[in-house]
């Protein structure tokens, strides 16, 4: 399913060749991908300016393929290839050069979004000299950087006025099935995921039956919505979510929504669901919890009441004492519990700084975790 927040991964699976090239995964830290991306991609001697604008471009690319669980969602073992006609050039064991790895060092994290949105724009590129593209030339960023553009000013001339860069938390990778199927009478935030996903893919299809409301709650409506799916897309019409319905409706969702093309439907801010269905309190676990603890430490890099805690996906003492302390803040009840009051509270404040705080100053301060039947896609970038 299409990830609710952004994050970096500690590490990234790279199919050595095409999707279905029988080649070698190779798993390697996020940052290590990103130099070996850019050092086979892009030359050292460019200007500064040019080769930053690039490794932008190179990991928002790589961060939308993980959001959208691109490959994974259709059942490959690996979240990014190293074809050019799919993906970004990868060179196992590749030397990397010394000015792209300290560039690389200090970015790794930042992405590139359309203003409003949450989602890693898809950061089409190409070399501009053999093959050409509606997104960033890289040898077009060259020239660019010699007029004096800066990285961010360079992005706006390929992408559009209307990109920021933000900044993501790094975190263990996480795949979005919850483990457990979804059934009939199951009440969680995965549930209130799969309805939203449903309503949308029913504008393109709309024999799917729309979910009203969307609460939360595996009701009859739910039931008859992930039927009609199944039978749609040839699945088992049981009406359960296993991984292989969840899986499914996130790859047609990514597919109706296009968020893997440079003039996709991006997901704005106001579709980043309050995810609230019962209270969290000590001894929980799970993405709910994790994203709780994202939102505290947004919180706390502008309240100086709240300290940051451990994103682990744990409701330990930690996360609840700084519970405790935004209640405090926000004139709450006081009981380290997040009810729906709670989560109400810290869900708008956290809207109110995203909406409201200078992208740069956001960036600088705090790490943003942040058309008719499926046509079929396959980038084509050499």
């Amino acid at each position: 399913m299409v990830k609710t927040y952004v994050a970096v991964p500690e590490f990234i699976t790279v199919h050595l060749g095409a999707p279905d090239s029988p080649a070698e995964n190779v798993t390697v830290s996020f940052p290590e991908y990103i130099k070996n991306v850019a050092s086979s991609e892009i030359y050292p001697t460019w200007p500064e300016n040019a080769l930053r604008a690039n490794i932008y471009a190179q990991v928002s690319f790589a961060l939308n393929r993980i959001y959208t669980e691109w490959y994974r969602s259709r059942g490959y073992p690996f979240d990014i290839t190293s074809s050019t006609s799919y993906d970004q050039k990868f060179i196992k064991n590749r030397n990397i050069f010394e000015n792209i790895s300290e560039i690389v060092d200090e970015i790794f994290n930042r992405y590139v979004v359309k203003q409003g949105s949450q989602n890693p724009y898809f950061t089409e590129y190409c070399n501009g000299t053999t093959v050409t593209c509606n997104g960033l030339s890289q040898w077009g960023t060259v020239d660019l950087a010699r007029r004096g553009m800066t990285p961010y000013e360079i992005l706006q001339y390929y992408y559009g006025n209307d990109i920021d860069i933000k900044t993501a938390p790094i975190l263990p990778y996480v795949e979005s099935y919850p483990g457990e199927p979804l059934r009939l009478g199951s009440r969680d935030y995965e549930v209130r995921l799969i309805q939203q996903r449903l309503n949308r893919i029913a504008r393109n299809f709309p024999a799917i039956p729309k979910i009203n409301p969307v609460d939360g709650v595996f009701g009859e409506q739910t039931e008859n919505a992930v039927k009609t799916f199944q039978r749609v897309f040839n699945l088992n019409p049981d009406g359960i979510v296993g991984s292989a319905t969840w899986y499914k409706i996130s790859f047609i969702y990514t597919s109706v929504r296009r968020l893997s093309e440079l003039y996709g439907e991006n997901v704005g801010l106001s579709e980043i669901p309050t995810q609230f269905v019962e209270p969290l309190e000590i001894g929980d676990r799970g993405e709910r919890v994790r994203l709780l603890q994202y939102y505290i430490n947004v919180l706390a890099a502008f309240y100086e009441e709240i300290s940051e805690v451990s994103e682990d996906g744990v409701f330990g003492e930690e996360t609840r004492e700084q519970v405790l302390n935004f209640q405090r803040v926000f004139g709450l009840s006081q009981d380290g519990i997040v009810g729906i009051g709670t989560w109400d509270a810290l869900y708008d404040a956290y809207l109110g700084i995203l909406r409201s705080v200078p992208q740069k100053f956001f960036n600088d301060t705090v790490n943003v975790p942040n058309v008719g039947q499926y046509p079929g896609f396959n980038y084509q970038r050499s």
